[in-house]
């Protein structure tokens, strides 16, 4: 009897907890794998004895951030060609001696250039900026620019950009042909930008205004006749030809409320200076590669210019995106800077 109401009990426990079940089970889903995928490793260059060689020579006192370009520069071009690559603060007889070199890259001062090149013949050299060496055989030299119309142009384009009337003038040597040249193609540079350049306000003055400085002038009176651009002749933007700038003009210069462009920026930095036009050595050093890197040498590399130094605050985005324009057109060919 005892096993008859063990056996009722369980049946009706198992009856009263099937009833407050409520129904079918719910079935747990499976948890969802998500595809992961795995990128193949990128393919680097693995060199080897034979893999051709690329030397950079630079001072060891060239500032931290100019020499990380130069390397920067030469190692991606090198990684591109397979070559490998390493840099020297000096460049020695036991360097070439490697048979798998097969370009130098050299800064001033010079390492020597001239005597190497012919100890060499299978290496490719390129000179860059380092005086007194022709281009010819395996030795090609990338010089300084020459160009002193393009900045000018470029210098008068902006600062009648920035300068409310188009009160600029520029400084230049008297009797020199080509700061005449460049006198006309700053003045061109402003018409470029401004048309017929009409003002509302006529002081009697035609800007762009200039003033030429006897050869024989002292060099620290060139602030004086800046002055009288300055103060008589109310400039606000001034140009000064290169050959006449001091790092210690530029410095005064800004000091007196004026924009300023150069080919050069002294340090430090001159109050109110807003661009240097320079030439641009590492895309000339990027423009020779191919050659070098194929052999091919004993060539003039032109440096095409380019925009350094700019302040934002003085040349805003948009401005400097026509300037740059602008900039990209002269080099091009498309501007002319003596016929705007």
């Amino acid at each position: 009897m005892r096993v008859i109401k063990s056996i009722f009990l369980v049946a009706l426990l198992f009856a009263i907890l099937t009833a407050c079940g409520g129904g079918t089970p719910t079935e747990i889903p499976a948890p969802t794998v998500v595809p992961t995928h795995t990128p193949q490793p990128t393919s680097t260059m693995v060199p080897t004895p034979s893999t051709p060689l690329a030397i950079l020579v630079l001072p060891a006192e060239m500032d931290k951030d100019s020499s990380d370009l130069y390397q920067k520069t030469v190692y991606d071009l090198a990684q591109q060609s397979g070559f490998r690559f390493q840099v020297r603060n000096t460049l020695t007889a036991l360097d070439l001696t490697d048979p798998t070199l097969k370009v130098v890259i050299a800064l001033p001062p010079d390492p020597g250039i001239a005597s190497y090149v012919s100890a060499a013949p299978g290496v490719q050299f390129l000179a860059v900026n380092i005086p007194n060496l022709t281009a010819g055989g395996n030795l090609s030299v990338l010089a300084p620019d020459t160009q002193v119309d393009l900045p000018a142009f470029l210098a008068g384009y902006t600062a009648a950009m920035l300068t409310e009337e188009y009160h600029i003038g520029m400084l230049y040597p008297q009797g020199d042909g080509d700061a005449q040249r460049a006198a006309a193609a700053f003045n061109n540079g402003m018409r470029y930008y401004c048309g017929l350049c009409k003002r509302i306000y006529f002081t009697g003055i035609d800007y762009p205004t200039f003033l030429d400085i006897p050869a024989s002038e002292d060099p620290s009176k060139y602030g004086g006749y800046a002055n009288l651009l300055i103060n008589d002749r109310d400039v606000d933007a001034l140009y000064i030809y290169p050959s006449l700038v001091s790092d210690d003009l530029l410095t005064y210069l800004g000091t007196q409320g004026v924009l300023l462009f150069g080919t050069s920026m002294p340090e430090p930095r001159p109050g109110g200076w807003v661009m240097t036009v320079s030439p641009d050595t590492v895309k000339a050093i990027q423009v020779a590669w191919p050659n070098l890197s194929a052999g091919q040498g004993g060539i003039n590399v032109q440096s095409p210019l380019g925009l350094a130094d700019v302040d934002p605050d003085l040349l805003p985005a948009g401005k400097l995106a026509l300037v740059q324009e602008t900039l990209a057109n002269l080099v091009a060919g498309r501007i002319l800077t003596t016929n705007p």
